[in-house]
C-alpha cells in the first residue's frame, strides 16, 4: 500500500487526509480546530462513519459520531492529537504507514513552481515569503516543523498554492508600475487556488475524454475566497487573484478588483490606516460588506425574498464573474470548457445558471434541467447545442497535492 497523509495547517487548524494511492481511496480525514484556545474541537473521520478522541458521544442513524473537545496547546499537540485518533479508531497507521506526508503550503513566490521536497533551505525560503501570505505560510511552516516531529522517517513535500502559476506569461504576471520598484519588493501577479485549477482542468479533460494539451478551459473555483482561471493545453496562462488572495472576484469578505485610487481616498478622507483598510477589504467587504451576509445561500435565499441589499450583492457578484468570464474567452481565443467548482460553484444553481445567462450568442447555452439535477460527481450542465461545454467538477486538492507528493519521491 501507498498511502499518503496531506496536510494543511491554519492559524488555530489542522486538516489532514490519508489517502491510499493506489486506489486514490481516502481512508480517513480529520479537523483539529481552536489551537491554542482554552477548549479544543477535534473530529475525525474513517470510511464507517465520524468519531474523534474520546469525548462526547452522539449517535445519529447508522453513524457514530464522537466529539472532542480537550484543549490543543499548539500544532505538535495537534498531529499527537491527530495520532491518538488514528490509534483510537482507525484506520491503524501501522498498517497504513504514509510513505510520505504533503504539506499544503499558500505562497511560493517565484522560488517554488513544483513539489518540492522539505529541507532546511526551504524551510526558511518559506518563512521569508510570509511577507506575501502573513496569515498563512507562517502557519504553513509551523505545521510542516510539527510534522516531521511527528514523522521523522518520511519525507515531508511542500505543495505551493502558486505553484500552478508559475506558468503565466510577462505579460500577465507583470503591473504597470515602476518596474525597480516592483522587482525589488517581488511585486507581481503570483495566483492562487492553483492546486485546486490544476486538479479540476485535469478532471475536465478525463471528463470529456479529451487530450488536456488540446483543451482551452476557464475554470471558476468559487468558494469563501474565488478566483477564475484562464487554462490552455493545461497550462494557466491568466488568473485573477494577485499579488495575494484579495484581487479579482467579489469573495465571502473581500472585496477583489477595486480602483487602488479607493484606499488613497479612504485614508486621506475616513482616516483609515493601513490596518483597518486591510480589515476592511479581506474581512468586511465582499459579500458581507454589501448585504451583512457571508454565505452566498443565505444571500441568494435574501434576493429571492426582496432583499434589496442581498439583491445588489448577488448582481455585483454575477457581473465580475462574467466580466472574467469575457476576460479569459479573449485570453484563450475561445473556449472549449467552462467549469464551475468549490462550494458555491459545485452547490449553487443559482449562481451557475445567472452567471453565464445571456452568452448565448457566445456558443454557451445552459440546460436549466441539468444544471438542477441533484447529482454531486463530475457532470454537463450545458444543452446538447451549446459550442462550449459547462461542467461541474467538485475540487479535490488533497487527492491532487498526493499525486504531486508521489511524483517527487
Amino acid at each position: 500500500m501507498s498511502a499518503v497523509l496531506v496536510v494543511n495547517s491554519g492559524s488555530s487548524s489542522l486538516k489532514y487526509q490519508l489517502i491510499e494511492m493506489t486506489g486514490e481511496t481516502v481512508l480517513a480525514t480529520g479537523l483539529i480546530e481552536r489551537i491554542g484556545e482554552a477548549t479544543g474541537s477535534v473530529k475525525h473521520t474513517v470510511a464507517a462513519g465520524v468519531v474523534s478522541v474520546p469525548g462526547a458521544a452522539e449517535v445519529r442513524g447508522d453513524d457514530e459520531t464522537f466529539r472532542g473537545t480537550e484543549p490543543v496547546a499548539d500544532h505538535a499537540a495537534a498531529f499527537r492529537v491527530m495520532i491518538d485518533a488514528f490509534e483510537a479508531h482507525g484506520p491503524s497507521l501501522a498498517e497504513n504507514p504514509p510513505v510520505v506526508v504533503g504539506h499544503r503550503v499558500v505562497h511560493g513566490g517565484k522560488r517554488f513552481f513544483e513539489p518540492t521536497v522539505v529541507t532546511d533551505l526551504v524551510k526558511i525560503n518559506i518563512e521569508d515569503l510570509a511577507e506575501l501570505a502573513p496569515l498563512h505560510n507562517p502557519a504553513n511552516l509551523d505545521g510542516i516543523t510539527a510534522a516531521q516531529q511527528a514523522f521523522p522517517a518520511v519525507p515531508h513535500v511542500a505543495v505551493f498554492d502558486t505553484a500552478f502559476h508559475a506558468t503565466l506569461p510577462p505579460a500577465a504576471f507583470t503591473y504597470a508600475i515602476d518596474a525597480q520598484l516592483a522587482e525589488k519588493n517581488r511585486v507581481r501577479r503570483y495566483g492562487f487556488h492553483g492546486t485546486s485549477h490544476k486538479y479540476v482542468s485535469g478532471r475536465t479533460a478525463e471528463f470529456l475524454g479529451r487530450p488536456l494539451d488540446e483543451l482551452k478551459t476557464i475554470v471558476l473555483h468559487l468558494g469563501n475566497g474565488a478566483s477564475a482561471c484562464a487554462v490552455d493545453g493545461g497550462r494557466s496562462v491568466d488568473t485573477s487573484m494577485g499579488l495575494t488572495p484579495l484581487e479579482g472576484l467579489v469573495m465571502g469578505t473581500r472585496s477583489g478588483d477595486l480602483d487602488p485610487a479607493v484606499l488613497i481616498h479612504l485614508h486621506r478622507k475616513a482616516g483609515l490606516g493601513f490596518d483597518e483598510l486591510d480589515a476592511l477589504l479581506n474581512r468586511r467587504s465582499g459579500l458581507v460588506g454589501l448585504s451583512g451576509r457571508g454565505d452566498m445561500r443565505d444571500v441568494v435565499e435574501a434576493a429571492d425574498a426582496g432583499d434589496a441589499a442581498a439583491a445588489l450583492a448577488l448582481d455585483v457578484y454575477l457581473h465580475r464573474l462574467k466580466h472574467y468570464v469575457g476576460s479569459y474567452l479573449a485570453v484563450l481565443g475561445g473556449a472549449d470548457a467552462i467549469v464551475f467548482t468549490a462550494g458555491v460553484g459545485e452547490n449553487s444553481v443559482a449562481v451557475r445558471g445567472r452567471a453565464l445567462a445571456g452568452l448565448e450568442r457566445l456558443g454557451i447555452r445552459i440546460d436549466p434541467e441539468r444544471n438542477a439535477s441533484p447529482e454531486r460527481g463530475a457532470r454537463l450542465i450545458s444543452s446538447d447545442d451549446s459550442a462550449v461545454a459547462v461542467l461541474v467538477v467538485p475540487t479535490n486538492e488533497e487527492l491532487e497535492i498526493a499525486r504531486q507528493c508521489l511524483s517527487v519521491i
